[in-house]
């Protein structure tokens, strides 16, 4: 883990009154730099840290070390700039996905810019949050009476402790505000006086905030698969069945029309019911785990990721055959989680609790909206959203970057670049994300499926090239056709 210190004066107070918003006493207080060295996993990338405050409305307190990773323009006469990727999850790295990863970027891209990334507050290399393994193997997936309810509020509470004593004070303060100072701070120590930023997936509440705190700083921001952070815990919930349940029926209409569907010809929805139902009944065990029973719940997580990418298609398809083809075994075993004794684990997912604040208040109202969202989807019940509401149950109020409608000023536009049928960030969030930011923001839809589309579509790809090299944005209503999965 990296330390956490004592700030010292000079440089590190003005960079965080400047990143803060605030104006430092002496503006010719230099910005400091980034020490950038190669990379232990590749020479040809450099990495470096930034010392940042833990709490940003106390910039002279407890600090922490942001870790980075950029890779250099290829034609330094083209240079651009920086441009700076905000990963998904959360607890994606943007430190491997430019020392491992950046292939991502198009050879455009990497030729005008620097491409830079890091390991946002609380996960990978910048202090990440950890909490005993024990605790967080007894999270349940999904609650079934008001003693669970009951329980789980209680556990939540011993965890929330156990990550806090265990992480320090950086812990209380990992929420998507504090992350965009952070970013802030990383424009500034790059030299940019204004931002291009990329974000992805939950990378694109980090874009959002971004704009909203410092507008007269954005020269282009995308927003690829965009988180709606409008939304409370029914709407959250709603959008997240529909959208899972909309991948569902994609998927079942391409195994329908394809021979590479290892279900082809057969009746998908038949099969994926007698699936559910032996997972209730535990026994389904996973054929890649021998012995290992999915429950309800991890038949449907595993089988959701899988929607993410169309070339992961042809292999779900089969996992399910070889599942469906089995005969029911002697039940066996739940996942080990390796929980042992004193043992620590990451978890990244700490941010998620304090960007969303979503109240249950017993287990009625939980088993509500557990009957509704099988109403909106009757094959994939559980869609993810539902552990989210689990883990977050009891978290203190008012959480630190609590959902509200955007209002961002920026006099660019932002580019949001959705996909119809992406089955995590749903179109429905997109068209939302769009109306809140109104004249601020432009909508580039891609008509096929995936989360993301910057990587699959070629087309998606010139047009957020073409802004974020040329600050051109597509018009508005543009559209980017399909490529079909059997392609």
């Amino acid at each position: 883990m990296l330390r956490v210190r004592k700030s010292a004066v000079g440089w590190a107070v003005a960079l965080a009154l400047t990143a803060a918003g605030l104006t430092p006493a002496s503006p010719a207080t230099a910005q400091p730099a980034i020490d950038w060295r190669p990379c232990a996993k590749d020479a040809t990338a450099e990495c470096g840290t930034l010392s940042l405050p833990v709490d940003w409305n106390h910039p002279r307190g407890e600090r922490f070390e942001l870790a980075l990773a950029r890779r250099v323009a290829t034609d330094p006469a083209a240079r651009k700039g920086s441009l700076v990727f905000g990963p998904g999850g959360p607890g994606d790295s943007g430190v491997d996905r430019v020392v491992t990863g950046s292939s991502r970027f198009s050879a455009d891209l990497r030729r005008r810019f620097d491409i830079v990334s890091f390991d946002p507050r609380g996960t990978g290399g910048s202090h990440p949050v950890v909490c005993s393994r024990d605790l967080l193997a007894q999270q349940p997936q999904l609650l079934t009476d008001q003693a669970q309810f009951d329980a789980t509020l209680a556990g939540n509470a011993l965890l929330r402790a156990n990550c806090r004593a265990r992480t320090g004070p950086l812990y209380d303060h990992v929420d998507t505000t504090s992350a965009a100072r952070d970013l802030d701070a990383v424009r500034a120590a790059l030299g940019e006086r204004r931002l291009t930023f990329h974000g992805s997936s939950y990378g694109t509440l980090l874009g959002q905030r971004y704009a909203e705190l410092f507008p007269d700083r954005v020269r282009a921001v995308v927003l690829e698969a965009a988180m709606d952070h409008s939304l409370g815990t029914r709407a959250f919930l709603d959008t997240q069945a529909v959208t899972a349940e909309g991948a569902f029926d994609e998927f079942v209409a391409w195994c329908d029309r394809s021979t590479a569907c290892a279900l082809h010809g057969r009746d998908f929805r038949a099969i994926w019911t007698g699936l559910r139902a032996r997972a209730e009944r535990g026994v389904l065990t996973d054929p890649k785990r021998p012995g290992v029973l999915l429950t309800p719940f991890e038949l449907t997580r595993l089988t959701h990721k899988e929607f993410y990418d169309t070339w992961r298609w042809p292999g779900l398809a089969e996992w399910l055959r070889t599942m469906g083809a089995s005969a029911s075994p002697t039940p066996g075993v739940a996942a080990d989680a390796g929980a042992t004794g004193d043992a620590v684990a990451p978890y990244p997912f700490a941010v998620f609790c304090q960007d969303w604040s979503l109240p249950v208040r017993d287990y009625r109202e939980y088993a509500g909206h557990l009957r509704r969202m099988a109403r909106l989807a009757p094959d994939l019940r559980y869609p993810t959203a539902v552990f989210a509401l689990v883990t977050c149950l009891g978290a203190p109020a008012p959480v630190a970057n609590p959902q509200h409608r955007l209002r961002v000023r920026s006099d660019v536009p932002l580019l949001i670049a959705a996909t119809v049928h992406d089955p995590a960030s749903g179109y429905n969030w997109a068209t939302n994300v769009a109306r809140q930011l109104g004249g601020h923001g432009v909508l580039l839809t891609y008509q096929g499926w995936g989360h993301g589309s910057y990587t699959s579509s070629p087309c998606v790809r010139r047009a957020v090239d073409s802004y974020l090299i040329d600050q051109v944005a597509p018009a508005r209503g543009a559209t980017c056709p399909a490529i079909a999965p059997e392609a």
